[in-house]
């Protein structure tokens, strides 16, 4: 006997599709049943290492152990470059981990960064630190989702506002420098307005060089091997001060680019009405 409360359709639909395989939206949607795809795993796996080392460092920063959580959010940062990175030189690229490394950014360089800096220091600020948090979080939010929309459409060499990895590496920097410093109204002030304006500089329209156009693959004059021994010796001295200077470098080439276009171009006019 039929159950009248049961639809044939979909339930042989279901009976088709293995529980944990991924779908589209357009599946969905359409109610169609296609070919199931199954994800490329290496892209993938990094991808998730990302996003437990952001996890980690919540988990850390909620058990009072700063350093190492400033140190969880440098890692998902290397998991991060890689796994973008490791997706085109093996030809693994795919609109499923384009989404996936989006809601791992949202943890690693979203959440982390501000749920380390409130704990670490901000909350001694009360309502006022908390609102420089979100305002981090949400920031994050809104530029990991303009990226989203824009992909494949806009100039790959430079990024529109701060990447989130650029501004979780300010916050952690800070927290990872500061983790002896006794807790202060001035200190906690300043890191709330640094914490703010590193989630602001991530939705202007700045603009900043990716990167991506470099050529792991191709030839490099030999100076360019020697400054990267010295980066790398650096960091090794003293991680946190080179990393968040490195960093807070960055974070002001967007605004101090800015600058000098237009002082140039203030020079061009003035030399053609003259």
């Amino acid at each position: 006997m039929t159950d009248p409360f049961v639809d044939d359709d979909a339930a042989s639909v279901e009976a088709t599709v293995p529980p944990f395989a991924p779908f589209s939206a357009e599946d969905a949607v359409e109610g169609e049943v296609v070919r199931r795809r199954g994800i490329y795993l290496l892209p993938n796996l990094l991808t998730t290492g990302a996003l437990f080392a952001g996890f980690y460092a919540i988990l850390s920063a909620m058990n009072g152990k700063f350093s190492t959580a400033a140190v969880a959010i440098f890692v998902a940062m290397v998991f991060d470059g890689l796994d973008g990175r490791v997706a085109r030189l093996t030809n693994t690229q795919s609109a499923f981990g384009v989404q996936y490394d989006s809601l791992s950014d949202m943890v690693s360089f979203g959440v982390a960064p501000a749920v380390v800096s409130y704990a670490w220091m901000l909350n001694q600020l009360g309502k006022l630190g908390w609102a420089a948090a979100f305002i981090y979080a949400s920031c994050a939010a809104l530029r990991l989702a303009r990226f989203n929309v824009q992909v494949g459409s806009a100039d790959t060499r430079f990024f529109l506002g701060l990447a989130s990895p650029a501004a979780a590496g300010v916050v952690a920097g800070i927290v990872w420098c500061g983790q002896d410093l006794e807790p202060s109204g001035g200190i906690a002030l300043t890191v709330c307005l640094m914490t703010a304006a590193a989630g602001l500089l991530m939705v202007t329209n700045f603009r900043y060089h990716s990167m991506k156009s470099v050529d792991f693959r191709g030839r490099v004059p030999f100076i360019v091997i020697v400054a990267a021994v010295i980066g790398a010796a650096l960091v090794v001295i003293d991680p946190p001060r080179v990393l968040l200077a490195i960093f807070f470098v960055y974070a002001l080439s967007g605004p101090g680019l800015w600058l000098w276009r237009r002082y140039r171009r203030g020079l061009a006019a003035r030399g053609e009405s003259a």
